[in-house]
């Protein structure tokens, strides 16, 4: 089989399409055929080298869409069904950039009925963060959320889970994506200045920092995506950062989630499995309302 992996440390033109032998699942895991796979920042770190693993040969892909094609022992799974899945990981051997893909039925979930396999594939890794990252700050219906980022992939699903549960949503986004994010069930958009302590909790997607620390209430909490990236702690403030971890139960929630009509599904590009260096390049270019997916 094919997929997509680095030996050593660049820009886009270090990929390498390996061929490798089809996987064989163990007990308690699944083999997947792959029909599409979204392309992440997490795959440009592991290509430039942000999370080590100098001198190992490296699978790039979290997501995947697919059918599943071969079982272990005790999966609950069976062969043609239709299913999404988390393979996470930055150092692996081989990832969901591939024609086949083995991963632990704990981190599987059925495939939404109403999206094809391209849309199906932007689900897994950042619906997760999203949920998960809510998870942790614990917000109650009626108290106020700010998500930066919020036209990109974590903060879109994060300001629709979050409207979903009846937070008030305050999305810090550019003017251009106001209506955009609007349609995702921010209640406010703001392009620019936030007022200091004005709202309950933070989602930072952006990165932004100690800055959007700063736009959380005293006694407020904050969460980040880069784990032990967060700022320290100020004013009482609770600060934390998501690190997601597969959850095939809560990725079956997500699932109903988009065939209830909540979450939104969105692609910007698809490109074919041999052209994951043009994939990697345009994603380094920026502006993307939506991910880009690698198709077998």
């Amino acid at each position: 089989m094919r997929a997509v992996t680095v030996e050593s440390f660049g820009g886009p033109e270090v990929l390498e399409i390996a061929e490798t032998v089809v996987p064989e699942p163990a007990a308690r895991q699944v083999r997947i055929k792959v029909a599409a796979a979204a392309l992440n920042p997490v795959d440009a770190g592991v290509r430039s080298g942000v999370f080590g693993g100098a001198g190992k040969r490296l699978g790039l892909g979290w997501d995947v869409s697919g059918t599943v094609d071969a079982v272990g022992v005790a999966t609950g799974w069976s062969v043609g069904d239709e299913v999404v899945a988390l393979a996470y990981g930055a150092d692996k051997s081989f990832g969901t950039h591939a024609d086949y893909v083995v991963v632990d039925t704990d981190a599987v979930a059925k495939a939404p009925a109403s999206a094809d396999a391209v849309h199906a594939a932007t689900l897994p890794l950042n619906a997760l963060t999203a949920s998960q990252a809510l998870d942790l700050l614990a917000l109650e219906p009626g108290q106020s959320l700010l998500v930066t980022g919020a036209a990109g992939a974590v903060g879109g699903y994060a300001v629709q889970l979050a409207a979903h549960r009846g937070i008030s949503v305050t999305a810090v986004a550019r003017e251009a994506d106001e209506a955009l994010v609007r349609s995702l069930g921010a209640a406010r958009v703001v392009s620019g200045a936030v007022e200091p302590r004005s709202v309950d909790a933070v989602l930072d997607a952006a990165l932004l920092g100690e800055a959007a620390l700063e736009w959380v209430r005293d006694g407020g909490v904050f969460s980040g995506v880069i784990p032990g990236a967060q700022p320290a702690s100020v004013r009482g403030v609770r600060t934390d950062a998501v690190e997601v971890s597969p959850d095939g139960a809560r990725l079956a929630e997500l699932v109903a989630l988009v065939d209830e009509g909540v979450l939104t599904l969105r692609v910007a590009e698809t490109y074919a499995l041999d052209e994951a260096a043009k994939a990697h390049a345009r994603l380094a270019e920026g502006g993307l309302r939506g991910r880009l997916v690698l198709v077998p």
